[in-house]
């Protein structure tokens, strides 16, 4: 497995890791248990960003373009 499907799957478990805790931590009547959660979703979340950092830097993920003012504006009708 070469290093740029390494990282694009790391991406993929941290960013499911998030969703998971997104979906957890609403769901906890514990306080030290949410603040637990919340704690180790942070660190999840600086984990994401160094992955994501380091794809960007080796061009192995190429966001994509910002939207357009009437891009912006047409959603914003929608909603």
């Amino acid at each position: 497995m070469d290093e740029k499907a390494m990282v694009a799957d790391a991406l993929v478990g941290v960013n499911g890791e998030l969703k998971m805790f997104g979906d957890m931590i609403p769901q906890t009547e514990d306080k030290e248990l949410k603040q637990c959660l919340k704690q180790i979703r942070n660190q999840c979340e600086m984990s994401q960003e160094k992955l994501y950092d380091a794809a960007r830097e080796r061009s192995y993920y190429v966001p994509a373009a910002k939207a357009t003012q009437d891009e912006i504006e047409h959603v914003k009708s929608i909603l």
